[in-house]
């Protein structure tokens, strides 16, 4: 891609784990680490890992959810690097279990609901804008209950 009048020159990035911060983020029971990618691309992408907080393992991976919602995103995947987590999603039929390797795109503004997650849970996730908003969903579309 070339650089045009509406988007401005990408800046080189490199996150190094040595260096590794992992900060508060949307979910009061995950950490994430940013990987410097909103910056470099002007606002247009985010990157980040997220994990379970240390003070969080071990208790009721059911507590793990983060209630029925959807991002306001053109953009959004994730890929499983340690762990599993299981998601309701508007539409899809079940619940979907995924483990490490395993990569999802998560359609733009898809209702979904994170049900429980694994201890040792790490994903990385993209997404764009880099900033959105993340709405409260009442029900997700194709499931009797939004499970909270």
């Amino acid at each position: 891609m070339t650089e045009t009048a509406k988007e401005p020159k990408q800046k080189f990035s490199a996150s190094y784990a040595k260096d590794a911060v992992y900060q508060q983020g949307l979910r009061d029971f995950l950490e994430y680490r940013d990987l410097g990618i909103a910056d470099a691309t002007h606002g247009q992408f985010r990157a980040h890992v997220i994990r379970v907080k240390e003070d969080q393992k071990g208790g009721d991976h059911d507590m793990h959810t983060t209630g029925a919602h959807q991002h306001m995103v053109d953009f959004q995947m994730f890929y499983v690097l340690k762990g599993w987590i299981t998601f309701l999603y508007e539409d899809q039929p079940g619940v979907k279990k995924f483990t490490a390797g395993d990569c999802v795109l998560q359609p733009a503004e898809i209702k979904h609901n994170e049900i429980s997650c694994s201890d040792d849970l790490e994903i990385l996730e993209i997404y764009s804008p880099a900033v959105h908003e993340t709405h409260a969903v009442d029900e997700i579309p194709g499931h009797a209950v939004a499970a909270e």
